[in-house]
């Protein structure tokens, strides 16, 4: 059962099977798919604005748990590669992996929240949606993306 999970599913199953899931949501609930609404639901929730976690947690909380799965089924739930990141903190700088991780995922939640969705939420469903925001959102995804792995390449980092 391990060498199933070894290697990833090829982009032609992967790509339509989340625009099914997209179509799906949207067709059944009438509602945009999106990580961030699961997070923002459950610190609602834990901070009691909110008496349920609702659907978007739900979804959180599979996304969290389904590879959490995968990687226990894979054998490399702690065997993971961050690029350059893992390749130049190492040996007793490991450690700073973990806090280089937290704050860009802070920058990342401050951003999507300021942007009114992720880049799930915008890049699949709202594009999906024709929403002119989220178009402009994932360009800029996108755009900044490109320029930063090209900075990152001059400077040798990736």
């Amino acid at each position: 059962m391990n060498d199933f999970f070894l290697e990833r599913p090829p982009w032609w199953i992967v790509g339509p099977g989340l625009g099914l899931i997209v179509v799906f949501v949207q067709a059944t609930i009438n509602r945009r798919l999106g990580v961030l609404g699961g997070f923002s639901a459950v610190v609602e929730r834990s901070t009691g604005r909110r008496r349920e976690f609702g659907w978007k947690a739900w979804f959180l909380l599979g996304v969290l748990l389904g590879g959490t799965l995968y990687g226990l089924l894979s054998g490399r739930l702690w065997l993971t590669e961050y690029g350059w990141l893992t390749r130049t903190f190492t040996g007793s700088e490991a450690w700073l992996v973990a806090p280089v991780l937290v704050g860009a995922g802070v920058l990342i939640g401050y951003g999507a929240k300021t942007a009114g969705g992720c880049t799930s939420g915008n890049g699949l469903a709202g594009c999906a949606a024709a929403s002119p925001a989220s178009l402009v959102a994932t360009v800029t995804f996108f755009g900044t993306a490109i320029v930063g792995s090209f900075a990152l390449r001059s400077l040798g980092a990736a």
